[in-house]
């Protein structure tokens, strides 16, 4: 079953075309990792995934609805989890997590959010403003507020941005645990990480897909070439 699936999608920012043609489907409980150089159109595309951005043209679907016709079904399915925290500074870590669960009309709201700050280890700091927090403890809060409604498909944008190794160790274990019951959708510059969280690989150079396969059909010597070539600008 198709979690998600783009066709024919184009991106422009007025006379600029940051995604060219884009055509891709992620299976249900897949990993999709997503490399490429900055300025690829990484970002844009997970932002139009997540209904962040509209495409120029094409149509995506996301969980079995279309996205521009249906994005108040498609937002209950999602998560994004990106190196903008999208938290509300002046309010407490228990208040950003009540407010994203009224939003999402969560039940057991209150218990919900005292499990998730439990398991980023916040629950410390849960009466505290958010503006006080260090760049992790914001990630880390980050983290629980993209799974707060419990979506079934979670989008990470450079998740491991700005994380502490212990930050680092409580979001690899939170998608190890719910890994079987997710699809995921990341992009990340770490080679080895995302190719070691992966079950697709994907490289995008210059708003096009340049490399697209299942991880177990991946000729890692082939995989690594076309990296450099196009991240790191080696021949």
């Amino acid at each position: 079953m198709r979690e998600i699936e783009v066709n024919n999608l184009n991106k422009y920012f007025g006379r600029r075309q940051v995604l060219k043609q884009i055509n891709f489907s992620v299976k249900k409980g897949a990993f999709l990792s997503i490399f490429g150089p900055n300025g690829a159109g990484k970002t844009t595309l997970v932002k139009i995934l997540s209904t962040l951005e509209r495409p120029t043209d094409g149509q995506v679907t996301i969980a079995g609805a279309v996205l521009g016709q249906d994005p108040t079904q498609i937002r209950k399915r999602i998560g994004l989890i990106s190196h903008s925290p999208l938290l509300y500074l002046d309010l407490t870590a228990y208040e950003n997590l009540e407010f994203y669960g009224t939003l999402y009309g969560v039940a057991g709201l209150k218990e919900r959010a005292e499990f998730l700050l439990d398991q980023v280890e916040l629950t410390h700091r849960r009466h505290d403003l958010v503006r006080t927090f260090s760049k992790g403890m914001q990630q880390r809060l980050a983290i629980a507020r993209a799974l707060m409604h419990q979506p079934s498909i979670l989008f990470l944008d450079e998740p491991y941005s700005g994380l502490d190794p212990h930050a680092v160790d409580i979001l690899d274990g939170l998608i190890d645990s719910i890994r079987a019951d997710h699809t995921f959708v990341m992009v990340s510059h770490n080679l080895d990480k995302g190719l070691s969280l992966c079950s697709d690989a994907m490289i995008i150079e210059a708003g096009r897909i340049i490399f697209h396969e299942d991880k177990k059909d991946i000729d890692v010597d082939e995989f690594q070439q076309v990296y450099r070539r196009s991240v790191r600008g080696e021949m």
